[in-house]
């Protein structure tokens, strides 16, 4: 694909995920919801890390080794946010950690994420706007 192809790509498939991910909080399926907020934000990465480099992207899902390859100044809170969403694509993976993630994930906590999540997002995709 080339460079405006992936660009676009990528933000058509973060935005169909967001959709997903609201429906699946608002169906009180909150980890679920919480991964597909990490698709979200990783989608959105790559989109701008192409924009931004006009290169293909780096094959990670880790968010802020994406931020960081994108050249973005991140504060302090922005660093946490993006390795604290990281871990809900290893939590709501992997047997092992999936029922601890399960019982963290209540609606409070869950809320609190998806409006950080909706935060994000709108900062990055203002960016792709530019």
């Amino acid at each position: 694909m080339e460079r405006e192809e992936l660009i676009t790509y990528w933000t058509a498939s973060s935005d169909k995920d967001h959709a997903t991910m609201m429906r699946l909080f608002q169906g009180g399926d909150y980890s679920w919801a919480l991964f597909l907020g990490h698709l979200v934000m990783e989608k959105l990465l790559k989109a701008l890390y192409v924009k931004i480099r006009d290169s293909n992207y780096p094959l990670t899902h880790n968010l802020l080794r994406l931020a960081e390859q994108c050249g973005l100044d991140l504060t302090e809170e922005q660093q946490d946010f993006y390795a604290t969403v990281t871990s809900f694509n290893i939590n709501a993976r992997y047997d092992d950690y999936k029922l601890n993630f399960y019982k963290r994930c209540t609606k409070s906590f869950s809320e609190k994420w998806i409006i950080k999540i909706n935060r994000e997002r709108s900062w990055i995709k203002q960016m792709l706007s530019e």
